[in-house]
């Protein structure tokens, strides 16, 4: 073999490790997007992902009443009844606030499920806190049973600086339950 020859020889071996570094590559960020995706929502609030929050603390009440509307859904194949206990709840910013929802089984079977959520406005989400949540964790009940979901929030004060936000007096908590089985992780 001539040197040209080794040269060319040793190139493609370059070459076809870097395509098999680069499909590798994609192949692993493609298994992290669906996590990745999920972080940012949380960080940013976008898609309407509300916030994770400690508690209000030390947080400084407004006397800016925002209305919190609660919507409720169930996938088709879920067997629950599920629905707000009640329909919505007005409280200043920065004052946490207890809600709760109700969940049944209508079948005579345990069934997981886990809930996803979202906030309307989306621009709203960044400032919606939640503290507690059952939809956190998966929920099971057993056939015929039910249970009271209780969720703890509070709004930021910092939404009252907000330009976009200075006229907004309603936000949505909107909840969806899925068989825990049918959801990607």
């Amino acid at each position: 073999m001539n040197q040209y020859d080794e040269d060319l020889v040793r190139k493609n071996k370059r070459l076809g490790l870097m395509v098999v570094a680069i499909f590798a590559g994609m192949v692993a960020l493609s298994f992290a997007s669906v996590p990745l995706y999920r972080l940012f929502c949380q960080v940013t609030g976008f898609g309407g992902t509300p916030q994770i929050g400690r508690g209000a603390g030390d947080i400084k009440i407004l006397d800016r009443d925002i209305t919190v509307r609660f919507n409720a859904d169930t996938a088709p194949d879920m067997p629950w009844e599920f629905r707000p206990e009640q329909p919505n709840v007005t409280v200043k910013m920065g004052q946490q606030a207890i809600v709760s929802y109700y969940a049944r089984n209508k079948t005579g079977r345990h069934v997981e499920g886990t809930a996803l959520f979202n906030v309307l406005p989306e621009n709203a989400a960044i400032y919606f806190h939640k503290i507690q949540c059952f939809c956190f964790d998966r929920q099971m009940l057993e056939g015929g049973k039910d249970a009271h979901l209780p969720i703890v929030f509070y709004i930021d004060p910092a939404m009252d600086k907000d330009p976009d936000l200075k006229d907004l007096k309603t936000i949505t908590l909107s909840y969806t339950f899925f068989k825990a089985d049918n959801v990607n992780p």
